[in-house]
């Protein structure tokens, strides 16, 4: 194996961030999606770290202060100073619009990563929800660490662990691109669920079924009381997935002398490729020939500071950061890099999928409306028209509450944000769904005036008509008719048939008031011959659809 490949990784630290999408249930009412999880389940609130009886740690407080206030408010939300006689001028607290939900009983993972190979005992560090006030989405987060584990394993397992369902199968039937065997074990050992990767027949059953993939199982029991959207299974709250099924990945890697590690190992790291042969990259030249400007931030690639030699990758899909495991400042857990890796950086990569995940769902609630328009029903329409009004609201609260395009003034949280944004293409994204959507929402605009505007008309037609016959009868102020000393039966009957008349002759009105509407357009325009004007009265009374 080549020298570099045999290097040991001291401290490996891997985060996945899964985002996916909530389908609405009717059922569930105005509750919140994590109000549905059920209190004796496995999820549990994080309780808040900025609670005022327990005093702050300082790692949460360097967090906190690393981003701008439109930024902690979304993050942390905020105190307010009351001005009203009843909370007689005190703090009044107003929560995040994010929730996290924890659950404690998986504590380790057994992982094979291929064939052949020693299982290898990861510990998982936490296993979190993240619900999103106003947004159908839901983040899990599952971050796992290990140590002194080859570099060769470390590349695979970053290009392995984060896969919802395999990819494909070789030749043996053998999954491809995800972890041979997965288990989830518990404090005591009990094995919790396992990997099902390797039964290819329940997978490829359900795609040709449901027109949607089977996720596997280790996650399906993580995501546990949620359920897929398409499972038989009984469940409150739904999910299908959003993107890709490559999870995002972070991850933190502490080796003897980062220095030794050659150009190739470090695309391998970066772009998440896996292992492979030492000074061998795993593309052409050509496309790598950028790799440096396009996805290192090599501003601690140096001899000087408190962790020399740190190099941190990403390409939007993974952030990554490798360092020096003698350096005390690099594996500080409180003060140093993998306290930032562990913090802020993994809320400025939150950050970025939220908005990514979000925009990705908007687009989804447009496509699903289209598809459920009928023109020719008139329920389809009004469902329609609710839907995409709904959807420019909340993309409008989306909008103010989650869009940043800058995070922090640290120089180093800013350029790492505008990195993942920039990969993510998410400026693009956003003007892509604010144009979508602003197009919907002008087209309904523009059907309602039209609707409008219709209605006017046929209005000023039957008025017009209307009018020949209100001065007609009124203009010497008597009845031409005189029937007042009639008897009452005589006065009933005439007055029925002449309301008869009245309304056949309205509803004939409004019926051809697009024709009668034409005609006095055709009547008005001087430049018209007589017998053209006289034709477009004919019209009025024509049985040709027009």
């Amino acid at each position: 194996m080549p020298a570099t490949q045999d290097m040991l990784v001291r401290d490996f630290r891997q985060a996945l961030l899964w985002p996916l999408q909530l389908v609405p249930q009717r059922e569930l009412g105005p509750a919140r999606p994590w109000e549905h999880l059920p209190a004796d389940g496995p999820w549990h609130e994080v309780a808040d770290e900025f609670d005022p009886a327990t005093p702050l740690e300082e790692r949460h407080y360097s967090e906190f202060v690393t981003f701008l206030p439109y930024v902690q408010r979304f993050l942390y939300g905020e105190a307010r100073r009351g001005g009203s006689d009843d909370d007689d001028g005190q703090s009044v607290r107003r929560g995040s619009p994010m929730r996290v939900f924890r659950r404690r009983d998986i504590t380790a993972a057994r992982a094979v990563v291929q064939p052949g190979t020693p299982a290898l005992q990861l510990e998982v560090e936490h296993v979190d929800l993240y619900f999103f006030y106003d947004l159908d989405l839901v983040l899990l987060n599952v971050e796992v660490s290990g140590k002194d584990i080859p570099l060769a394993l470390v590349q695979e397992l970053m290009y392995r662990l984060g896969r919802g369902y395999p990819g494909a199968w070789d030749a043996d039937g053998r999954a491809q691109h995800c972890l041979f065997d997965l288990e989830w074990l518990a404090a005591d050992g009990r094995v919790l669920a396992r990997s099902d990767a390797q039964q290819r027949e329940p997978f490829l059953a359900f795609v040709a079924r449901h027109r949607a993939p089977l996720i596997a199982a280790h996650w399906a029991f993580v995501l546990e009381p949620l359920v897929p959207e398409l499972s038989p299974d009984a469940g409150a709250l739904r999910y299908r997935q959003i993107e890709y099924h490559r999870m995002p990945t972070m991850a933190y890697l502490a080796l003897d002398d980062p220095r030794r590690l050659s150009r190739a190992d470090f695309v391998r790291l970066g772009l998440v490729t896996g292992a492979g042969r030492d000074h061998a990259t795993p593309y052409a030249e050509d496309p790598l020939r950028d790799f440096e400007q396009r996805h290192c931030y090599d501003r601690f690639w140096s001899d000087a500071g408190a962790a020399p030699h740190t190099r941190y990758m990403g390409n939007g899909h993974a952030l990554v950061v490798v360092g020096d495991a003698q350096r005390e400042f690099f594996r500080c857990a409180e003060r140093g890099v993998l306290a930032q890796f562990r913090h802020q950086h993994f809320l400025l990569f939150l950050i970025a999928h939220v908005q990514k995940a979000a925009l990705l769902m908007f687009s989804d609630r447009l496509v699903d409306a289209l598809e459920r328009l009928d023109v020719g029903d008139a329920d389809s329409v009004k469902r329609f028209k609710r839907t995409i009004r709904r959807s420019f609201e909340s993309f409008l609260r989306f909008t103010h509450r989650y869009w940043f395009h800058e995070i922090s003034e640290q120089a180093q949280v800013r350029a790492l944000f505008r990195l993942t944004a920039r990969h993510l293409e998410l400026d693009a994204l956003y003007a892509e769904v604010k144009d979508r959507t602003a197009d919907m929402n002008t087209y309904l605009d523009a059907d309602s005036l039209r609707r409008q505007a219709n209605t006017v008309v046929r209005l000023t037609v039957v008025t017009i008509f209307g009018l020949i016959g209100t001065i007609t009868t009124g203009f010497l102020g008597i009845n031409l008719i005189a029937e007042a000393e009639q008897p009452l039966l005589r006065r009933l009957l005439i007055f029925g048939a002449v309301a008869v008349a009245t309304i056949a002759l309205t509803v004939f009105t409004v019926v051809r008031s697009k024709r009668l509407s034409d005609f006095l357009d055709a009547l008005s325009d001087e430049r018209l011959p007589a017998w053209r004007k006289a034709a477009s009265l004919l019209a009025v009374f024509s049985r040709d659809r027009r």
